[in-house]
């Protein structure tokens, strides 16, 4: 572990737990640093709070005292789900303190290169598969970040024979300052977390800061297909890797004639590839440029690919019956994520969509919906994805209460070949904590069926 000296004895606050917060708050402690911990949760209700006050550490619950930014803290690390319009980060901003995610603790902790990836659509499957990939290589692959695994934990263990792959979010990236990835990945860009970021356009600035204090030392592989993302590699002082589905890249990654080329060479038939749906196309040609540059063994990126059938949650085969054929999309929480998925498959689609009413109609849905016989929705925006059914053509439009009902009704509806999909459209959180546990209920259901 690098620099561990560098937070011995400063003052920190830590602003909101959950999983990352505690993680940071444990490891500033081992590291010397005098903690304070203010989370909005009673203090009653909040375990992590409690254990932590038992271990010694400071503990404000309830809110977010103002009074706090007048402590003389050094720095401030903070929740990604807490907006920049918090009034503690306001005033700390005001008063030039740090405010940083523990991504940038994992950045200035880790003895290991890095390998970020981020984008608004396949940030899981593109780490798994470079995880996946690297194995087998000259160095041990880590993986971490918004996959579920807090960066800085693992970053805290990490060597220099290791490399450390991370997912990082638009509100983990907003939050770094130092941030340096030996190699960045940035997939896509759409219109997403403007309730977070409030413009499309601070919303692009937060994910291009995965490759704004990279050098010509470090490589930056982008999507020359998108062009916001090819805006941001425009301003990027790394070497460029491009990878493309529409053209042929000689000093990029490409797919031509179904064959995916890396600089040049051939790697793989897509034919050969497990995992469905065109969108992981893109996926793979990121994952391919990025594991390559950081030493996999090609053999070994052919083994995953004709192997990786996807990760929990996205576009995940859960099951066949009676030649049904059930996929598990849960993480499919905005349009453009379902409506890839739909463009995976050309057989007949019942769907199972709906959830938390962020005020957006389902119009952009609409042509996606062209293979789909059936809608089952569910949840606050079960009334407007209806609507958005009805000007598709789609005759069948039934009304489910829970996920698992509507697994229920949507093998009732349907027939021999069918698939049966659950990708929502929407986030989770009306009916469940996480689309991981709206995923699980819905595999729950069709492994119930008989």
């Amino acid at each position: 572990m690098k620099s561990a000296e560098q937070f011995q004895h400063k003052k920190i606050l830590i602003l909101g737990l959950a999983k990352s917060g505690e993680a940071a708050a444990r490891l500033l402690l081992r590291l010397g640093a005098h903690i304070v911990v203010n989370d909005a949760k009673p203090y009653d209700e909040n375990d992590q709070a409690q254990q932590l006050e038992k271990e010694g550490v400071p503990v404000v619950c309830g809110g977010h005292p103002l009074s706090l930014v007048d402590e003389g803290f050094d720095l401030i690390v903070k929740n990604p789900g807490i907006p920049y319009t918090n009034p503690i980060i306001l005033a700390a901003q005001e008063k030039e303190i740090e405010v940083v995610t523990e991504i940038e603790l994992a950045y200035l902790l880790s003895e290991a290169e890095i390998i970020a990836i981020s984008g608004s659509n396949g940030k899981t499957t593109t780490t798994t598969l470079v995880y996946e990939m690297l194995h087998g290589g000259a160095r041990t692959p880590l993986i971490a970040g918004n996959i579920g695994t807090v960066a800085c934990e693992v970053a805290e263990q990490a060597n220099a024979d290791d490399v450390l792959v991370l997912e990082v979010s638009s509100f983990q990236l907003q939050g770094t300052t130092s941030f340096k990835p030996k190699v960045s990945v940035l997939l896509n860009l759409f219109d997403a977390h403007l309730d977070y970021h409030g413009t499309k356009e601070a919303y692009v600035q937060a994910k291009a800061k995965i490759t704004a204090n990279q050098t010509e030392e470090d490589l930056f592989v982008y999507n020359a297909d998108d062009p916001l993302v090819a805006a941001v590699a425009a301003t990027s002082a790394a070497r460029l890797l491009p990878f493309s589905l529409k053209r042929e890249l000689p000093e990029g990654v490409s797919c031509q004639d179904q064959v995916i080329s890396y600089r040049g060479e051939p790697i793989i038939h897509t034919d050969e590839i497990v995992l469905p749906g065109a969108h992981n196309i893109e996926n793979i040609l990121a994952a391919i440029g990025a594991a390559l540059s950081m030493g996999a063994v090609r053999e070994q990126i052919v083994k995953v690919l004709t192997s990786f059938s996807g990760v929990a949650h996205r576009l995940e085969f859960v099951r066949e019956v009676n030649g049904r054929r059930f996929y598990n999309d849960s993480k499919a929480t905005n349009i453009l994520a379902s409506q890839k998925a739909l463009e995976a498959f050309e057989q007949p689609i019942i769907l199972l969509a709906g959830g938390l009413d962020r005020g957006n109609e389902f119009d952009e849905l609409v042509p996606s919906l062209k293979n789909v016989r059936t809608l089952i929705t569910f949840g606050e925006t079960k009334h407007k994805l209806a609507k958005a059914a009805k000007a598709a053509g789609i005759e069948t439009i039934l009304f489910a209460e829970w996920v698992e009902d509507a697994v229920k009704k949507a093998y009732q509806q349907s027939a021999e070949n069918d698939v049966i999909l659950l990708s929502p459209a929407c986030a989770s959180w009306d009916q469940y904590k996480t689309f991981e546990e709206r995923g699980s209920r819905f595999a729950e259901a069709v492994m119930a069926l008989e």
